[in-house]
């Protein structure tokens, strides 16, 4: 509620906000099965149009402080965010130097999303390479696994 405010809502949409984030109920239905009434007081339900939207205005201070860090760090790389996935971008000619920059940019993602209540879902995490080289190609792994990632 806190960047709503910081973002200069008006206080009646923030109040809307407010009531549609705190002290939900959900029940789930499946054919004639009904589950009792359950509190839903973490998130915004999956599907929900407000989804966007919610999700925009918590992340854009973290995109701001994320891409601040690695400017500050000299850490050349490209963000892509949509919604909840997002992509890093980095380009160099040896694959060490790109991988290294992944690591530390995963390293600062993880404990600023951290700080932040969020996570990184390491399952989900990939790396693709692209190389104009002409025959064998086969690029280090990128070892995450100090961090709690995966090998990718």
């Amino acid at each position: 509620m806190l960047i709503l405010e910081k973002a200069g809502l008006d206080p009646k949409a923030t109040a809307f906000f407010a009531n549609y984030l705190i002290q939900r109920s959900t029940k789930y239905l499946w054919n004639n099965l009904s589950s009792p009434l359950l509190e839903v007081n973490v998130g915004v339900g999956q599907g929900s149009v407000l989804l966007p939207i919610l999700s925009t205005l918590y992340l854009s201070p973290f995109l701001y402080i994320l891409e601040n860090r690695f400017k500050n760090l000299n850490i050349p790389i490209s963000i892509l965010s949509f919604v909840d996935n997002g992509l890093f971008i980095v380009q160099n000619k040896s694959f060490i130097i790109s991988n290294s920059h992944l690591f530390c940019s995963y390293n600062i993602l993880s404990k600023l999303l951290d700080s932040f209540g969020l996570a990184i879902e390491h399952s989900k995490t990939e790396i693709f390479h692209f190389s104009r080289s002409q025959g064998v190609f086969n690029p280090l792994p990128l070892d995450l696994s100090l961090l709690g990632g995966p090998i990718l």
